[in-house]
């Protein structure tokens, strides 16, 4: 719109002046007048209206002379009328070089407005000169409330150093960067970076500054916001009363990236034909940080003497970092486990560990080992064994005395026939002819009989010694038998009759015999003496079956009055008896003995239909050691 109407203006003065060039009798240049013409017309920007409106005046012009003064009229006239001329050329070659300076300062400009940062050209004094489409949006001020105004002032610009000193070496260097605090309209504070150029003319003289600037508000405040939680997380790293290491497992992970072993399968077999790797592999993992509670639970001063590899401080016969290099490998988040390391002194601690792996988008240097020292646990744990194993010797001792009666009976047996045997044989020497087939038949006896004295004797030692448990492969219709044989007498004082059902080939189970056959002479005893009291018929069920691959149960079940209902839930419990004279440790020892080998002791009962002890252990796999 606006550009018509200067090309209209352009028109009618051009007309205008014409009219009194040819027209009027006026001797003057008239037709100077047509360089108004050309800078009107050089106000649309165009380049064709400034050679269009040059053109026209310069036609004009000669035009106008040669109607007024004729071709063949040379004077004054002809002198006014080439100076005209020339004024219009030299007014619109100006024109078009200040068209093509306008075109690349609003390329430029153009340029300036497609940055994302704020923009803008101020003189030495800090006169606002140019202001970017970006510096609008983000300080709020348009162009043309802010050209004019000094930028300080208008941004309340805060700098880290004076003002002064900054400004002395922007015109020394040409450049200066830093960091100020700035002012938006609206009035929120904002953190740039900011770029200042000088920029000068060609005697190299100061004409300008180009400021430039970038908010780095939320960098700052998301750096500021890192820096914190890096300080919580190092407090949380120095105070924690648990061992924490961090290791870095970059070379772990090329190194698996390398063999192909991109999970836990492809690891197992590989470890099977190279099992060098698992060393190689601690050596890779490096220790990176370690705070103040592992170093005292090494007993070490500083952490730079673990700064080195996980090898150092595991032990040649540990067994768990195979394990965790497995979870590794499966992508797995963290990793628990119970091992041992190697202090300074080289003394071993036994630890809990639990090891959180970064995610896979995450760098592997960070992986955190969290350390327990097991050390107490450990040995309350032991002294805990020691006194249950002097409790379960106690109750061994006490049992042993109900069954003396059986046990005389049973060593009682193979003597008398010794005794018989040896009187048959001294009769049979005896004769005039001596039999000596009958004689050697009854010494034959004796020695069997002595054996099996022997064996019994040997049998009930080894229920009283207090040697440590022993994992063995176990027959449990051995075991049953045994038991049975060393409580027949209680249950024929108590008038039980024992009824033994075992399914036929059993697969063995591991573990301690004597244990496990404490555990059962336990529970025959506790179900004859429950219906010692009873008139009716008096049945102990011992049996053997297996429900399931993995396992077997011994149920024992007897046809008393039951167990209560208030008394199952603390039957297990140590100190609880429904016996009058009863310790209260029997059934306890007999459930801890049993979990030690892997499985359960449960009992069901309905009141006065009797009670039945279920006990589950595990089956010895094919091609597991006991």
């Amino acid at each position: 719109m606006m550009r018509s109407a200067f090309r209209a203006a352009a028109a009618l003065l051009a007309l205008g002046i014409f009219l009194i060039d040819t027209l009027t009798p006026l001797e003057g240049a008239v037709a100077v007048l047509y360089v108004v013409v050309v800078l009107l017309a050089a106000r649309t920007s165009r380049r064709g209206d400034i050679l269009a409106a040059a053109a026209a005046s310069i036609a004009l012009t000669v035009a106008a002379y040669v109607d007024s003064h004729g071709l063949a009229h040379a004077g004054s006239p002809t002198l006014r009328a080439l100076v005209s001329l020339s004024a219009i050329g030299i007014t619109a070659a100006l024109a078009l070089q200040n068209q093509r300076a306008t075109d690349t300062l609003t390329a430029q400009a153009r340029l300036l407005n497609l940055s994302h940062d704020m923009i803008f050209v101020r003189d030495q004094f800090g006169v606002i000169a140019f202001w970017n489409s970006t510096a609008e949006e983000v300080y709020g001020w348009r162009s043309r409330e802010a050209v004019g105004r000094v930028a300080d002032e208008l941004l309340e610009t805060s700098y880290s150093e004076p003002r002064e000193t900054i400004e002395a070496s922007l015109f020394e260097t040409g450049r200066w960067d830093g960091t100020l605090r700035q002012k938006t309209k609206l009035g929120d504070i904002l953190v740039v970076e900011s770029r200042w150029a000088v920029q000068r003319d060609r005697l190299g003289r100061p004409v300008g500054v180009l400021e430039t600037h970038t908010d780095i508000t939320d960098r700052q405040a998301a750096h500021a916001a890192l820096v914190q939680s890096e300080r919580r997380y190092r407090r949380m790293f120095d105070a924690s009363r648990i061992g924490v290491v961090q290791e870095d497992w970059t070379e772990i992970r090329a190194e698996l990236r390398a063999l192909g072993l991109s999970d836990s399968a492809a690891l197992g077999a590989h470890l099977a034909g190279h099992p060098e790797f698992v060393e190689r592999a601690r050596r890779l993992a490096k220790i990176v940080d370690v705070n103040p509670a592992f170093l005292a639970m090494v007993a070490a001063g500083s952490s730079s003497r673990f700064l080195e590899s996980v090898d150092e401080i595991l032990s040649e016969t540990d067994r768990t970092f195979t394990a965790a290099l497995a979870a590794f490998a499966r992508g797995e988040t963290s990793h628990e486990g119970e091992t041992e390391i190697i202090r300074l002194d080289g003394r071993r601690i036994p630890v809990l560990f639990a090891i959180t792996f970064p995610s896979v988008d995450d760098h592997d240097a960070n992986v955190l080992v969290f350390v327990i020292d097991n050390t107490e646990r450990k040995q309350a744990q032991d002294a805990l064994l020691a006194a249950q194993a002097e409790l379960a010797h106690a109750a061994r001792v006490a049992t042993l005395g109900e069954l003396t009666a059986s046990i005389a009976h049973e060593v009682n047996q193979p003597l008398m026939s010794v005794v018989t045997s040896g009187e048959a044989g001294m009769r049979w020497l005896r004769r005039e002819k001596p039999d000596l087939h009958e004689v050697e038949t009854a010494i034959e006896r004796i020695i069997s009989e002595g054996r099996r004295a022997s064996e019994i004797v040997k049998r009930i030692r080894a229920f009283l010694t207090k040697a440590p448990a022993q994992h063995n492969e176990l027959s449990v219709a051995a075991i049953i038998d045994e038991a049975s044989l060393l409580v027949q007498r209680e249950l024929a004082r108590e008038r039980v009759e024992l009824c033994v059902e075992i399914e036929p080939d059993l697969p063995s189970i591991t573990g301690d015999r004597i244990q496990l056959q404490q555990v059962l002479v336990n529970l025959m005893v506790n179900a004859g003496q429950a219906m010692a009291d009873q008139p009716g018929p008096r049945l102990l069920s011992v049996g053997a079956t297996r429900p399931t691959t993995e396992s077997l149960v011994v149920t024992i079940g007897d046809s008393g009055p039951g167990i209560a209902a208030g008394d199952i839930e603390r039957l297990f419990s140590p100190f609880f008896t429904t016996k009058k004279e009863g310790m209260g440790m029997g059934l306890a020892i007999c459930r801890t003995t049993t979990e030690a080998h892997g499985g359960t002791l449960s009992v069901e009962s309905v009141p006065g239909n009797g009670a039945t002890f279920r006990l589950t252990l595990p089956v010895l796999q094919i091609g597991t050691a006991p």
